[in-house]
């Protein structure tokens, strides 16, 4: 039942004669984009300091406990969720998709699957209501009638703690880039990878889904950075999970 979308036609899975091929591929094209990123890293010549929340213990111990929780709260929801998932639309349970994380360093990045199966291969033939870098649409129909509920009351996202849990994430950061976004980066985009990237943060906490403009998501990102500690990380956390129950929005 459980299986990986990719994020672009790069990832032929469908094609492949075994898994063991699959899985050959994908670490194949995996290394492929982390290449590019790094030239596109370098070619902007990216130097600025660490940032302190990317050595600091008390944020990854923070990361790891609320990573714990989340997946227990994942492994309660995950059974009835498969179950809506494939009576609404059969297919895999879980996406997968490669993104960006701390200093372009790519990742596979998880969620409950809430679009149709696919879905990347008709990316272009949906209108992009967001500016700049990033996409988005309130009314994409791709997004299943489960994939919906999930989205606003962001379940979709909960396999993502496992991302936490391994360090590719944190739990307060910036929203993960895909590859072909940073690939577009300019120099004064790149810093917001100068943390790692969070299941919430700035953006999802104080913006959500009204906030459609990549510049001024990157300033928000770029706020987070200036504001950072352990406190302020807490005070996102619990603006977000407030926004999650009230339904405003969608991360």
């Amino acid at each position: 039942m459980v299986t990986t979308s990719q994020s672009s036609p790069n990832f032929p899975s469908s094609t492949l004669s075994s898994p063991l091929q699959a899985l050959k591929q994908s670490l194949q094209d995996c290394t492929i984009q982390t290449s590019q990123v790094r030239q596109s890293i370098l070619e902007e010549e990216v130097v600025e300091p660490v940032h302190p929340s990317v050595h600091s213990k008390a944020k990854r111990l923070l990361d790891i406990l609320g990573a714990i929780v989340g997946l227990a709260i994942t492994f309660i929801v995950a059974i009835p969720l498969s179950i809506v998932i494939q009576i609404d639309n059969p297919g895999p349970v879980f996406y997968s998709q490669i993104r960006c994380g701390y200093r372009g360093k790519t990742f596979r990045i998880w969620k409950f699957r809430s679009m149709v199966k696919e879905a990347d291969k008709l990316k272009h033939l949906v209108n992009n209501e967001a500016q700049g870098l990033i996409f988005k649409n309130e009314n994409d129909p791709r997004i299943t009638r489960i994939g919906r509920f999930m989205r606003r009351t962001s379940l979709d996202e909960l396999p993502q703690f496992w991302n936490v849990l391994k360090g590719d994430m944190s739990l307060v950061g910036t929203r993960p880039p895909t590859v072909s976004e940073v690939m577009q980066y300019k120099r004064r985009h790149w810093r917001r990878l100068l943390v790692k990237p969070g299941i919430t943060g700035e953006w999802q906490a104080n913006g959500r889904s009204y906030v459609k403009d990549f510049e001024q998501i990157v300033k928000m990102d770029l706020t987070y950075q200036e504001h950072w500690s352990i406190r302020y990380d807490i005070k996102l956390i619990l603006k977000t999970i407030t926004a999650v129950l009230a339904r405003d929005g969608a991360c």
